[in-house]
């Protein structure tokens, strides 16, 4: 059976479904598995479309669904152990050398932020794989902060294991209707991505605003002394 031409037969061969779907038809579970990694790898590439399709493939017999939820799985936590060795390589006096030249921010903003993922970085880890987007970036942080090689792998594994299972389950149960899924997460990943814009923005305008405020303090000082 050819994966492509059935599953794929409103869509354009050359996209990244087509591309995943080749991948799966010509590897099987290693080939979901590799999709999975470079997808860790470069968040553009999206996992609602590969891990659907992955499950359609195993409702069709190209693969068992064992077979597909182990190498998806296993493809995540190697494209997030290779995301974490490059926080480690990295390290923690690149990146306040990198923050220190950074505008609008402090020195003490970095610490707090490490401080914060050396109470919460286990559950940031967990939870973070079943989110769009921050389920690759978390991985850099938790290398910087060199958090247990054993835990970080455990925590994505099972992170990993959840947003995997339900989205290659999700393709499994509808069949030829697996696309579907890729419009609710993809909505998901849209709203999750303007949450942060809009925090980012709040946070920057806090910022200058407080810079406001301390220079104007600086300046009657100055006129008073």
């Amino acid at each position: 059976m050819n994966l492509t031409a059935t599953a794929l037969a409103q869509q354009p061969a050359d996209g990244v479904a087509g591309w995943a779907a080749d991948l799966v038809d010509t590897l099987g579970g290693p080939g979901a598995g590799l999709a999975i990694a470079l997808e860790n790898l470069f968040p553009p590439l999206p996992s609602e479309v590969i891990l659907p399709l992955t499950g359609f493939a195993a409702g069709q017999g190209v693969l068992s669904l064992a077979s597909a939820l182990f190498w998806t799985t296993l493809g995540s936590v190697v494209g997030a152990v290779a995301l974490y060795w490059i926080g480690v390589l990295f390290g923690r006096e690149r990146m306040h050398a990198l923050w220190g030249r950074l505008p609008l921010v402090k020195a003490s903003d970095l610490v707090r932020t490490e401080e914060w993922f050396a109470k919460h970085g286990p559950k940031a880890v967990f939870l973070g794989r079943m989110v769009p987007i921050f389920r690759s970036l978390v991985s850099v942080p938790a290398g910087v902060e060199r958090m247990p090689m054993p835990l970080f792998v455990m925590l994505t594994t099972l992170g990993s294991l959840i947003w995997n299972g339900v989205l290659v389950m999700a393709g499994y149960w509808l069949g030829d209707r697996w696309d579907v899924v890729e419009t609710y997460v993809g909505l998901l990943s849209k709203i999750v991505l303007a949450l942060v814009v809009v925090a980012v923005a709040a946070y920057v305008a806090v910022r200058v605003r407080g810079r406001g405020r301390t220079g104007g303090g600086r300046t009657g000082r100055r006129r008073a002394s």
